[in-house]
């Protein structure tokens, strides 16, 4: 071979080796960057281009898929009560993109998920379209229903699990929005989705107060200082009296922590502490203990980190950098003590487990299309804030405050029910309306079925008139009913 033609012989191969190596790097390098493009419409079409598999709730789907009249996008998603069901679904949409477990169970929802291949291969051998699978959810409809409705047009969110398991049960967060809006991809579609966004709609109703917004959990979070004064061995008997004057300074101050009213607090027990919610009791002890062993309970109780369920919650806050004072104030649930309504109900769960907190999850068990199950879920041990004998004595304190105490409201007859109330103040000097906050769990012979937070951020009701008691437990005793109801109908 002459020169000439050897050195075209070689540059061609450089070539076809140049081509082999950028199509094996699109190919196995780039193809996961390129599929999740956001520009990239022939995914978009192929995900569209049957029905979704649904996601299930008491062997129901909350979910379906509609044939459109587009030339791109054969269907779309659509929803069963969508505002009901929005914080545990998110949406689906063509325009919009996904959130929530239909982004998280994506590709079982559509079938591309690698558990699902087998199906695929079947269905390209018998010239079947594809099909997504299902996903069955841990919630239970009628305190999915109870919370909605109880919420009504207030602002606020609710929170269920179970405690023996952490299972969620109910996820509900008002104001809401439907889905279905604006799972297309035409004008109407956008319309709604721009009057759903903050910038349009002060209520935010696309928040997921549930899970992505932090309060401060007011007397709430005394459960929590509780815990750790038993814990660290602070005191051992409830029915004793603690060291607690009244008036009681704040550390490093000169002011005084005052109480709701002309309460009994001096020297309270702690039972009734917690039954009157005494700030003075709780501030001391938050003190007394320090803001290291109160940091440590609170950790144990899942603050300061996020929550995947798998759908991601907010971490709640027990602040890490704080004097005295602070410290002190962070105890009763105030100064920069912040949590969400799913953490506040893990706090009950862990309480009425005997001491022992499950990891909260939302996924029961994903479905092929052939009905077989490709992943199951196992509860899962997540800590042990206290013990179990604690838990009993904890467990005692909060069925005193339904009992006898702020959180009447919240009986259930043929149920023994615990709980706790919180008004929480809100804005500068407490100038705006405080939030309303009660958690608690209810327990039968065969063990405690469901603990719940419910917190109502805003409403019509007199400043007056704005209290756990009277706002949040009503809710939460419907919440708690419901499930009852469902485990005797089993």
């Amino acid at each position: 071979m002459n020169k000439p033609l050897r050195r075209i012989a070689i540059f061609c191969g450089l070539l076809v080796l140049a081509l082999l190596v950028r199509d094996n790097w699109i190919q196995y390098v780039q193809a996961d960057g390129l599929k999740n493009n956001k520009n990239n419409r022939r995914v978009l079409i192929a995900r569209y281009s049957q029905p979704r598999g649904n996601i299930i709730v008491d062997g129901r789907p909350i979910t379906g898929s509609v044939e459109t009249d587009g030339t791109d996008f054969k269907y779309k998603r659509t929803y069963k009560n969508g505002p009901m069901w929005a914080p545990v679904t998110g949406y689906a949409s063509q325009a919009f993109g996904a959130t929530q477990i239909e982004n998280l169970e994506d590709g079982i929802l559509t079938g591309n998920d690698d558990r699902l291949f087998f199906n695929r291969t079947v269905d390209m051998f018998t010239g079947k379209n594809q099909k997504g699978g299902d996903v069955i959810t841990t919630l239970n409809a009628k305190a999915q229903e109870a919370a909605y409705k109880g919420l009504g047009k207030n602002k606020g969110a609710v929170a269920a699990l179970d405690p023996r398991t952490g299972k969620i049960l109910a996820l509900a967060s008002t104001p809401s929005y439907d889905p279905s809006k604006f799972a297309g991809s035409g004008k109407s579609d956008e319309e709604t989705w721009n009057a759903l966004q903050p910038k349009n709609d002060k209520d935010d109703p696309m928040l997921n107060r549930a899970l992505r917004q932090t309060y401060p959990p007011g007397s709430t979070f005394k459960v929590v200082t509780a815990a750790a004064a038993l814990e660290n061995g602070k005191y051992t008997d409830i029915d004793g009296a603690t060291n607690s004057p009244v008036p009681w300074r704040l550390p490093l101050s000169t002011q005084n922590l005052p109480n709701e009213g002309n309460i009994p607090c001096e020297n309270a027990t702690l039972r009734q502490a917690l039954r009157y919610s005494c700030n003075t009791v709780f501030g001391k002890l938050g003190d007394d203990l320090g803001k290291d062993k109160m940091l440590e309970e609170a950790k144990k109780f899942g603050f300061n980190e996020e929550v995947f369920m798998p759908v991601r919650s907010a971490a709640s806050i027990y602040p890490e950098k704080m004097d005295r004072p602070g410290n002190a104030l962070s105890s009763i649930g105030q100064f920069d003590t912040r949590a969400t309504p799913l953490q506040m109900a893990m706090v009950a769960s862990a309480v009425a487990n005997d001491g022992k907190l499950m990891k909260p999850y939302m996924i029961d068990s994903l479905r092929a299309p052939n009905l077989n199950t490709v992943d199951q879920t196992s509860p899962e041990e997540m800590s042990q804030p206290l013990s179990s004998e604690n838990a009993g004595k904890l467990q005692d304190m909060m069925e005193t405050v339904v009992k006898e105490g702020t959180g009447t409201n919240a009986q259930i007859p043929g149920a023994t029910v615990g709980g706790k109330t919180g008004t929480a103040q809100h804005g500068v000097a407490n100038s705006e309306n405080p939030y309303a906050w009660f958690i608690s769990y209810a327990k039968t012979d065969e063990g405690s079925p469901v603990a719940v937070a419910v917190v109502v951020e805003g409403s019509d009701t007199l400043r007056s008139d704005i209290a756990g008691g009277k706002l949040a437990a009503p809710i939460a005793k419907n919440v708690m009913k419901a499930v009852l109801d469902s485990e005797r109908d089993k």
